[in-house]
């Protein structure tokens, strides 16, 4: 991969990251003690995606292509990717596939979630 691909994603991956934190900080304003932010997050994510995949197939650089999926909304939301590979399964009837996909990102991913944390703890010392 070039440079100039690597710095067009760290840039637009700072962005993004940016705008993350942003919507999340609005969100819980708005409604504390609610789920709602990485609801909102995932939710403009995929919407936002969807927009600029569908504006930029065959029409965008590769570069600003990875910029913009890759470096702004893979550090908005990764849930966006996952959407749009899960969407890319349907299309395709990948039943199977699409299946394993949501199992494995979803239930298995909590699960690791929550083994990562007690490894954590134990490291730590504590319970």
């Amino acid at each position: 991969m070039q440079a100039s691909h690597l710095l067009a994603i760290a840039a637009a991956g700072s962005v993004g990251a940016l705008a993350r934190h942003l919507l999340v900080t609005a969100v819980q304003a708005a409604w504390p003690g609610t789920a709602w932010a990485i609801a909102a997050v995932n939710l403009v994510g995929c919407f936002g995606f969807g927009v600029c995949f569908g504006l930029g197939s065959g029409r965008w650089s590769p570069v600003v292509a990875a910029a913009v999926l890759v470096g702004f909304f893979g550090a908005f939301t990764t849930f966006s990717s996952f959407a749009a590979e899960c969407h890319a399964q349907l299309l395709a009837r990948q039943w199977g596939q699409l299946l394993a996909n949501l199992l494995l990102q979803n239930v298995i991913g909590i699960a690791a979630l929550a083994a990562g944390v007690g490894l954590g703890k134990m490291a730590a010392g504590s319970t």
